[in-house]
């Protein structure tokens, strides 16, 4: 069952913790997040999943960032998030899409117990100009049934910023 915003709200500081909040942000079952100023790109257009692949750090001037097509960004959230009881999920505002910017291509879905700022895989369809702190996506919670254990460690736990593709930790023995 997805959480209503009412319920969101009432769980807030508590099973739910967005940092900073604003509660006109809040809608009738989801929040929506920000876009910090930071991307990264990849810096070889041909990527190894069995290595780390080298990142450049842009920042997006006030004036805004135009994005070209056929190349990932990752961005981040402004906002730290945490949940203790709930399954957070992410999506792109349908605004968002409706312009040819997809904000969350995979890996949409959080596990229960984590904290962080969430990392936004970042393409468009044509060129597109961004800005650093328009409201990019929206984080919804899923109430979870029956034993579960909450996410504690990982990869990406506990992070402090953009986190490219740490796949190839997967390969070590």
């Amino acid at each position: 069952m997805i959480l209503s915003g009412k319920e969101i709200e009432k769980h807030m500081g508590k099973e739910i913790v967005i940092e900073p909040y604003d509660p006109k942000r809040l809608n009738p079952n989801s929040y929506n997040l920000s876009l910090h100023h930071e991307l990264l790109v990849y810096e070889n257009r041909q990527l190894d999943m069995k290595m780390p692949n080298p990142v450049k750090k842009l920042i997006i001037p006030k004036d805004g960032l135009l994005l070209e097509p056929g190349r990932l960004y990752l961005g981040r959230t402004n906002e730290f998030t945490k949940t203790d009881r709930f399954v957070p999920m992410l999506e792109g505002r349908s605004s968002i899409g409706r312009l040819g910017l997809f904000i969350h291509v995979t890996a949409g879905f959080g596990d229960v117990g984590f904290a962080g700022f969430w990392t936004l895989e970042i393409f468009c369809v044509q060129p597109i100009r961004i800005y650093a702190g328009v409201e990019i996506c929206q984080i919804y919670y899923h109430d979870i049934h029956g034993e579960y254990e909450r996410y504690s460690s990982g990869k990406y736990q506990n992070n402090t910023g953009i986190q490219p593709s740490l796949l190839y930790q997967d390969f070590k023995e």
